[in-house]
């Protein structure tokens, strides 16, 4: 079989699983969890056969014409580079895991066959975007995950949190569709193709008329798709899902998809400088602001969110300093230890029965009730701080080398003002990273209060698939030298300079943090405490979190004030950086209540003048059948005599007018 047979069958394979899932869920329900589990797993191997026979050599290209178009031809094409066979199997074991973590997780959800079937197509959809040759059907695949994002985000549609969540998640990426769609049209215009080979051909030859427009209009879908300011605020909303829904969302699917299509046409941006500078500055935006947002939340997903809004930062901000290969490394990195952090913090939250750290900082002993979730997550941590020798540690590095290259003039491709804003917003980044990491560790395992509720032992679908997370999480930072050829044969190794500033930011992050918590604690542990429950004490804290999917009753806590070093830390900026800095409510006061007012403006004019006039196109013939019902007594007599009457009132006008006719 071909390597492009193979390739066709990568995305296919989890179409037919969710066709299948949804024509037969309800009907064969002992099916539902094999046609879950198998295609993506087969998608999954397939994919690494595809990305071993392509070998990091030159890319694998087949196209077919999908239909004439008579102007410009769209095709349905494969273009297989070392980046897109390597997202490919990013893309599928995450999914692999992530179906077979829902097994267990949501294995009581009547609407479990549904869901399984709406991952399925998402991981489809996205696969299709990695292995695509030709824009418009990348455009199919990016569409059909915004469309999953919504149902599956939605999925506890019973709460107004998801709701409101969902809706918000479909509203923001498609705004920034709109701009997106018109720069794939103006760009497929000047390169008279939507072949990404035609394309990049195009612009190497210098043939983009308006390569600045293209790029911003691009950026714009970008934004909305990878959560980037100011588009952003969608992403930590969308943790009223389902647990593996965020998983799947932020390490392989739809954040991914936007950082991956500038990554495989890079030179189109790369045409305008001022595209860069702009790309560099919301990356630098995104980074900081995420990075304090996220030391002020209480929800455990919402912290793991806006760490993934910096981090797609991170990717941004290598892209803008033209290194598509450290950005991709960092895709890659990520995913992995994104992925084992959210469906560790499922676990987590199935033990504890609350998002809040707040509730678990009052919690003691909930290490030692889930060791398996503690020794996974303490490392996905260390990998997000990048901490060496874990994977977050080489591909962060490999960003802020880029960097540093840009910064110092020793690179062409982007302007020196772009190196500097991504490399110093990097290395505060990596600071907040590390403080809202160990933030997020210390207040979930070394609480202080009672004994943590005692659920018995997780189920090995969940467990399990958090230590094979955590290999790839370990080291696939050591394998960026054997797998050079497949990033374009980049020297992705950090340097002693970026490594003393990105690691000594993050030790100074997390040891600052460290001594804070210890220092409250120590203050907070001789309040007296308050008989409450944890759901109280997680509704006294900043916020009452949406409780996650899994809910249990648990015994009377003590509920004393919870050790929080990110108030310590942010002091008077921790308010405004708890609401995500207010920009949802910027865009309530720019956006939603002008909208709401030219609707309600539109609801009066409607009422109160159209149907006024309608009303009265219908009151004046109305009338008028009246008078004529009236009329119609059926007496021929009365008839007669008003033919008659009539007649003579004719003949009379008819005199007067001639004479008044002959008078003049």
């Amino acid at each position: 079989m071909t390597t492009t047979t193979l390739a066709v069958l990568v995305p296919l394979l989890p179409f037919l699983g969710a066709v299948a899932g949804l024509l037969f869920g309800r009907t064969a329900p002992g099916f539902v969890r094999p046609l879950a589990v198998l295609p993506t797993l087969a998608a999954a191997v397939l994919a690494v056969l595809v990305a071993v026979r392509q070998g990091g050599g030159e890319p694998i290209e087949a196209a077919t014409e999908l239909t004439p178009t008579g102007s410009v031809p769209i095709e349905l094409a494969l273009y297989l580079d070392g980046f897109a066979v390597l997202v490919a199997v990013l893309v599928g074991v995450v999914a692999t895991c992530v179906q077979l973590y829902s097994t267990a997780y949501l294995r009581e959800d009547p609407r479990y066959p549904s869901y399984a079937a709406l991952v399925s197509l998402f991981t489809s959809a996205m696969l299709l975007v990695v292995y695509s040759g030709d824009l418009m059907v990348l455009l199919v695949g990016w569409e059909i995950m915004g469309i999953c994002s919504y149902f599956l985000v939605g999925h506890y549609w019973e709460t107004e949190a998801a709701r409101s969540a969902s809706l918000k998640a479909f509203l923001v990426t498609k705004l920034g569709d709109v701009p997106f769609l018109i720069g794939l049209f103006a760009l497929a215009t000047d390169a008279n193709s939507f072949q990404i080979t035609e394309i990049l051909e195009t612009v190497k030859n210098g043939g983009l008329d308006h390569p600045t427009l293209i790029a911003l209009l691009l950026l714009a879908g970008v934004a909305g798709k990878s959560a980037q300011f100011p588009l952003h605020t969608w992403l930590p909303d969308a943790m009223a899902g389902p647990t593996p829904v965020s998983a799947l969302i932020h390490a392989a699917t739809m954040v991914a998809a936007g950082v991956y299509f500038i990554a495989r046409l890079l030179p189109v941006f790369g045409a305008s400088q001022a595209a860069l500078v702009v790309m560099a500055v919301m990356a630098a935006v995104t980074m900081v602001g995420s990075g304090l947002a996220a030391l002020a939340q209480d929800d455990i997903k919402r912290v793991l969110a806006y760490s993934t809004v910096g981090q797609l930062g991170y990717m941004i901000g290598a892209l803008a300093v033209g290194d598509r290969s450290a950005a991709v490394f960092h895709l890659l990195s990520h995913g992995f230890f994104k992925a084992l952090l959210f469906l560790g913090a499922g676990v987590i939250i199935h033990a504890a029965g609350t998002n809040s750290l707040a509730a678990m900082a009052r919690m003691d002993g909930l290490a030692k009730r889930i060791p398996d979730a503690f020794w996974t997550m303490s490392i996905a941590l260390l990998a997000l701080a990048a901490i060496p020798p874990f994977a977050g540690f080489f591909s962060k590095e490999a960003v802020l080398v880029a960097a540093e290259q840009t910064a110092t003039g020793h690179s062409e491709f982007a302007p020196g003002a772009a190196g500097w804003l991504v490399l110093v917003s990097g290395v505060l980044t990596a600071l907040l990273t590390a403080a809202y990491a160990t933030r997020l560790w210390l207040m979930a395992f070394r609480g202080r209060g009672v004994a943590a509720p005692d659920h018995g032992k997780e189920p090995f679908a969940m467990t399990g698939v958090l230590w094979l997370l955590a290999v790839p999480t370990v080291g696939f930072g050591l394998a960026a030298g054997p797998l050079a050829d497949w990033f374009d044969g980049a020297e992705l190794t950090p340097t002693l300079a970026t490594s003393v500033l990105g690691t000594g930011a993050a030790v100074i992050g997390g040891m600052l943090t460290y001594a804070l918590w210890h220092r409250i604690s120590v203050t907070t542990a001789g309040q007296a405490p308050t008989t409450t429950g944890v759901a109280d004490a997680a509704e006294s804290a900043a916020g009452a979190p949406e409780v996650d999917e899994v809910t249990h009753d648990h015994p009377v806590v003590p509920a004393r004030p919870a050790a929080d070093p990110g108030k310590a830390l942010l002091g008077p900026l921790y308010p405004h950086a708890h609401v995500g800095f207010h920009l949802d409510a910027v865009y309530d006061a720019l956006f939603v209540r002008p909208v709401r007012a030219a609707a309600g403006l539109v609801r009066f004019l409607d009422r109160a003048v159209v149907d006024t006039y309608v009303r009265g196109a219908g009151t004046g013939p109305g009338l008028l059948g009246t008078l004529v019902r009236r009329a119609q007594t059926g007496n021929v007599q009365s008839y007669l005599s008003a033919l008659l009457a009539g007649a003579v009132v004719l003949a009379i006008a008819t005199a007067v007018l001639a004479n008044v006719n002959a008078g003049s």
